[in-house]
């Protein structure tokens, strides 16, 4: 089990690895991609803020059992913005 201050280490090095190539990726090409990029760094800071709600929820029966699924869920995400940061 992950404990919540290293799954909020985790999360924003993951997240913040994915904006930072998201803005390196803006400034090496063209205009056209500046709002494909900042519509992206919008959604990675939005799910950023959902997954440290999820991970600060108090009301949870089983603590373990939910981190694993927040670290499953944060991972699914984290997928999912490099695979449209590669799409560009």
């Amino acid at each position: 089990m992950a404990s919540k201050k290293e799954l909020k280490k985790e999360l924003n090095n993951r997240f913040g690895e994915i904006i930072d190539g998201a803005l390196i990726n803006q400034e090496a090409n063209s205009k056209d991609f500046k709002e494909k990029t900042e519509e992206l760094v919008d959604d990675i800071i939005a799910e950023f803020d959902q997954q440290i709600e999820q991970i600060n929820k108090r009301d949870v029966e089983d603590r373990a059992k939910h981190l694993k699924s927040v670290k499953a869920s944060m991972n699914k995400k984290a997928d999912e913005f490099i695979k449209r940061l590669n799409n560009f």
